[in-house]
């Protein structure tokens, strides 16, 4: 064994004995040895990362951990309390150890060797194949076309884990169609954690039983509303089969969330207080909101939410987030809340996509590639001549509320395919990239005024890293910040 791999083996075990005595102390329901409790381990997360570590910001957690009233204290208390032990302690540390510390390290040091994007997460696609068939998705019509063999699934993760890479998420389709070969995967890569979006028709008991003793997997349930709105856009008796699986996955002791996608018909349901009540007393404590993307020739582009409703949407999810909420729920914007991870994430700056045929994809919603993981490794397809373009354009927008080179910004996108020579990987139903991106024309000049008017009336905070190519760090006038404050 390398002496790297003792070294890491080592950690794992230190963190792991921690994790432990973390855990033993919180069962003990004390609220003052709770906050030293966490604040131990915040001191332990500074120790580790060492040089670098933003002291001010680690005493400023700890100043809020001591607060009794703080609603993420709170949160944090009611998610550990409601977890099985075991699964608590493999997520705290596959999820705390092998991604945040050990494996963001590891990737910033690649990112300076390779000069490229290296993503966070890899979210692969284990098969086409879907029992639903939701209005203005692609997935449900592509059928049992492809696969990743397991041996394919064994490859992205092996690879992806060279490069610092812990998690893992899965869509497709539907990956609960392929449990048998995400158990063997998982319980393989034990040190890596695995979330599958799932429309929870497959989700038993047994199955959360075995999702409980591997500890390393997790859901995001699509879900959409009141059972109107929801079984409207995704077919009858769906509302029921998600409520009836989130009962089945609290019971289990298992952390789970949602996955939202959110239209003009039902971005009011998505975001009133009795939805968000029913998540949280449900037991999920954590959503993904997706703005619906036209994507494909069968994309329902009369879905897209109004200028007003994105408006809206930017509000109310600040709001939820806020100390003034009683919601014990966070929610995540994936396309309004560029603010935060720096503009648009794909093309393996955070994340990027493999498909079930194994073409490798800079976003879920660009359906556009030059490699093929089956040819190819992670980093051939990181230096692939289209997710190059994507590392030497981001930030795509100095105005985060525009961040997509698709939907806010499609003639970056059309340049991009063009000059990349990328083809079109819709096997269901060829899709060229001047017909996608002209879908989204009249939508992004319609939006460009609005957002430019909220970015200009905000105060925003410079993250300390932004991961952006060296041509955009050796010219900060490039970036996308202007009304910041240090």
């Amino acid at each position: 064994m390398a002496l790297k791999d003792l070294s890491h083996a080592a950690q794992r075990q230190a963190f792991s004995v921690g994790i432990d005595n973390f855990l033993k102390h919180l069962n003990r329901k004390d609220r003052e040895e709770r906050i030293a409790t966490y604040q131990k381990l915040v001191d332990a997360a500074g120790k580790f990362w060492g040089e670098g570590t933003d002291t001010k910001k680690l005493e400023a957690v700890k100043k809020d951990m001591a607060d009794p009233d703080n609603r993420w204290i709170r949160f944090i208390n009611r998610v550990l309390d409601e977890t099985d032990p075991h699964y608590a302690k493999t997520m705290m540390l596959n999820l705390g150890y092998e991604a945040f510390f050990r494996g963001t390290k590891t990737i910033r040091e690649n990112r300076e060797k390779y000069g490229c994007n290296i993503p966070w997460l890899i979210l692969f696609d284990p098969t086409m194949a879907c029992n639903m068939h939701c209005t203005g998705c692609w997935s449900g019509t592509y059928g049992h076309k492809a696969n990743l063999s397991y041996e394919d699934m064994d490859k992205i993760v092996r690879e992806g884990k060279e490069l610092g890479v812990y998690v893992y998420m899965m869509t497709g389709g539907e990956p609960t169609v392929r449990m048998k070969d995400i158990f063997k995967l998982a319980k393989k890569h034990n040190d890596c954690v695995f979330g599958l979006y799932s429309n929870s028709t497959l989700i038993t008991d047994e199955l959360a039983e075995e999702v409980r003793k591997l500890g390393n997997i997790t859901f995001m349930l699509s879900i959409e509303g009141t059972p109107d709105t929801n079984d409207a856009r995704r077919g009858d008796g769906h509302y029921a089969a998600v409520m009836k699986a989130m009962d089945i996955l609290k019971a289990h002791g298992i952390v789970f969330g949602t996955s939202i996608c959110y239209t003009r018909t039902n971005i009011e349901a998505v975001t009133s207080d009795d939805f968000f009540h029913l998540l949280e007393e449900k037991g999920a404590r954590f959503g993904f909101y997706f703005h619906l993307m036209p994507v494909g020739n069968n994309a329902a582009v009369e879905l897209m939410p109004t200028v007003e409703q994105r408006k809206n949407m930017i509000r109310r999810i600040r709001q939820v987030r806020s100390g003034e909420s009683d919601i014990e729920f966070f929610p995540m914007d994936f396309q309004n809340d560029g603010e935060y991870v720096g503009g648009c994430i794909a093309g393996g700056r955070n994340y990027f996509h493999i498909n079930a045929s194994g073409d490798a994809e800079p976003c879920v919603f660009i359906h556009f590639s030059n490699m093929n993981i089956h040819e190819n490794s992670i980093l051939e397809i990181l230096k692939s001549p289209l997710f190059m373009a994507y590392h030497e354009g981001q930030p795509f927008n100095r105005n985060h509320l525009r961040p997509c080179p698709m939907l806010e910004n499609p003639q970056l996108l059309r340049e991009m395919v063009e000059r990349s020579g990328a083809h079109q990987t819709n096997q269901e139903s060829p899709e060229s990239v001047e017909h996608l991106c002209s879908k989204c024309d009249a939508y992004a000049k319609e939006w460009a005024p609005v957002a430019d008017k909220i970015w200009a009336s905000q105060k925003r905070r410079r993250p300390a890293y932004e991961n952006y190519s060296r041509k955009h760090r050796e010219h900060p006038e490039l970036a996308a910040f202007e009304n910041v404050t240090e």
